[in-house]
Order: structure tokens, then sequence, then C-alpha cells
């Protein structure tokens, strides 16, 4: 049986645990990393045919080459195979079926193990690297995350996030952001594939995640889970609603997430830039709901059907543009954040449109309450 052979040259073994440190990869994705590279070189500058087993020893960096053979009664490959009789001279209690290690490591093997282990091992690190952030980041989907744009790619902005890059397409840019290389820009990781070349995370400042995870940051109710976040409607650039719920009757959903004369969503606003952004309470009472949406337009009644989720709003006659909004928006959002098909009538159309009848008419004395004394501070989030 060969002797133990002499450990790799230490410059290799330094220049591994250094790219370890470096990398800050686990040692053991290096240790393997090596001994496929030597398994390769062994198979190809000495006998690819050999059914061989490479180990590098974890504490002096010493390696050796084994052929593994299975024990048989009757050889009839000795490349794969070994006789018992044969077999029981290496291990006395050798069985059939057994695996036996044949250790056949070339005394010349450090020099062309060295060489042809480089490449090897630097397709390993990589690989290893681009795992190590592909975990890292899939784990992170749904995150904010800060980074520095570093270039630009076909009007694609490129974000130096950590020890990667990202990408923020035109598309998932709000309007009227407005970066150049250089900027600091916060984004949601929206999704993170695995691709040949690496993983790629790809960002959005226009999700409404993107909104969500916002205002989580700057309620701490919200991270708590005192006040839940119920559903969120949003046209990027433009103008959102957010339907918030409190759990605790002592914490009021609302005025939590506005903060003092609008101190907690203010950075929530300046980050969103021309952004408007409604804080809506949320209700289990749709027609409450509905009527919170609106906001905030007065509202006179609701009236219901659940099987179809559709609703009949009446306003007053000088509310009906404000209801509906700028081209829609308002009562386009409101429909979004409630998931109920709104239909908006002033005071003067109601009465000469008969009230169809699969609706019915609902209690929504809480919702008018809400539109009063929310009025102020909604008004600070939108401006």
């Amino acid at each position: 049986m060969a002797g133990r052979r002499k450990a790799p040259e230490p410059s290799l073994i330094d220049a591994l645990r250094d790219l370890c440190a470096e990398k800050e990869i686990p040692p053991e994705i290096m240790f393997e990393a090596v001994e496929s590279a030597l398994k390769a070189a062994y198979r190809k500058n000495f006998n690819q045919d050999d059914n061989v087993e490479v180990t590098l020893d974890r504490n002096d960096g010493s390696y050796h080459v084994y052929a593994l053979k299975n024990v048989v009664e009757e050889v009839f490959d000795s490349v794969t195979e070994i006789s018992k009789e044969d077999a029981e001279i290496i291990k006395p209690n050798a069985q059939i079926d057994d695996v036996i290690e044949i250790e056949v490591t070339p005394k010349n093997f450090g020099r062309i193990a060295a060489q042809a282990a480089k490449q090897i091992v630097v397709q390993k690190l990589r690989e290893a690297e681009r795992g190590m952030i592909y975990d890292e980041f899939t784990n992170r989907e749904s995150d904010l995350v800060k980074g520095k744009i570093v270039r630009m790619e076909e009007e694609n902005l490129i974000v130096e996030i950590g020890k990667t890059e990202a990408i923020l397409s035109p598309t998932e840019q709000a309007p009227g952001d407005d970066y150049k290389v250089g900027d600091m820009v916060r984004a949601y990781i929206i999704e993170v594939k695995k691709l040949g070349k690496g993983p790629q995370i790809f960002l959005s400042r226009t999700h409404p995640n993107f909104l969500r995870r916002l205002v989580e940051l700057q309620v701490p109710e919200i991270q708590e889970g005192i006040i839940e976040i119920k559903s969120i409607a949003r046209e990027a650039g433009s103008r959102a609603k957010i339907a918030v719920h409190s759990k605790d009757a002592n914490v009021e959903a609302v005025g939590s997430c506005v903060g003092q004369r609008g101190t907690r969503i203010q950075s929530v606003l300046d980050e969103l830039g021309d952004e408007k952004l409604d804080i809506i309470e949320w209700s289990d009472k749709s027609g409450i709901f509905v009527a919170n949406a609106l906001s905030p337009s007065k509202i006179i009644s609701v009236a219901i059907n659940e099987e179809e989720k559709n609703c009949r709003v009446v306003v007053p006659d000088n509310q009906l543009s404000l209801a509906i909004g700028k081209e829609g928006q308002n009562a386009r959002l409101a429909a979004k954040l409630t998931g109920w098909k709104i239909d908006i009538k002033s005071l003067k159309q109601s009465k000469t449109d008969a009230l169809p009848d699969n609706m019915h008419e609902v209690d929504i004395s809480t919702a008018m309450s809400f539109v009063k004394s929310h009025a102020k501070k909604n008004k600070q989030s939108s401006n």
C-alpha cells in the first residue's frame, strides 16, 4: 500500500484558505471543490477508466487517491471488481458486495494536480459564490433593499446591493423617478432567478408591496402585529390607498399609521415623491368598507348585492366629482381596494334611478363617523 503523500504546496492551500475568507464561503465547499479537481486531474492524466475517489485531509491538506472496487465471487471487470480472496489481503474481514478502497496515489501527482485543478477550483468558487447569493436573496424576496446605481444597460438601472447587482427596469420605475448613476435607490425585490451566468435579482418601485414595506418600516404597531395592512390599491406615481385594521380596540389604526402631525407617514411620502396616499379604515362590513374607501368624499348611502359584490353609492351632488376622482381614479382605487364593483350616483341621480331589486341599503353610520374624524389625517397623508 502506498505511503502517506506529501501535502500540496503551502501556497496552494494558503490561497484556498484566503479565498474562503475573502468570498465568505464555508471551507467545506472549498474542500469538496479541491477533491473534485484532484479527481478530474487524476482521471485525465493517469487512468480515466478507473473508478476512483479522492480525499483531502481537512486538517493538514494531504490527499489520497483510492480505486474503488466491489468484492465479488468471480471477477469480470478488473477495473471495478476484486475477488474476495484478494480483498481479504487488504481487508481481512471483507465480504461479498463490500467496496474496497485501494490507494493508487501517483508519486508525481502533486504538480499535475495543482495545474489541472486551478480552473476547476475557480469554477467551483464562482458556483459557490453564486449559490450563496441566490440562497441569500431567494430568502429576501419581498424585502426592501437599498443600493447604489452603478450603471445603465438599455434603460435598465443596474443597482449594486451588497456583493451583487440587481435590475430595476423602466416598467418597474414609478413615473417621476429620475435616477442617475451614483444615486442611492430603495426598491422591492419582486423576483430572484437562477440563470446560467448566476442569480438575477429583479427590483420594483411600482409594486403595491413596495408601499406596504415602506409603511411597515415606519409603524411599530404593524411590526408588532397590532395593526394589519388588509389591502393596497396603487397607481404608482399618482395615488394609492391602504386599508388598515387594529386588533386592539385601544389602538387607532389610521392615526397610528399617519402619526402625530403626519410624522410617521412623512418618510413614506418622501420616498413616493408626488404620489398621494390615503390611509383607510378597514371594516368587515362591506358597505362601511366601501364608504371608507371612497374617502375623502362624503357618503349618503350604500346599497349592496353581496352575491355579485356590486354596490351603489350615493353622494351629495357637490361631491360626485370628488368621489369619482380625476379620470375616475378615486373610484377605481376604491374598487381595487375593496374588491367591489362600485356605481356612484349623486343624490339627484339617485332620486330618478330606482334601486335594483337585488340590492339593499346598509347602515353606514360608522363610516360617516370615520370620514369626519379622519378627514384631517388623510389630508396630512395625501399632501
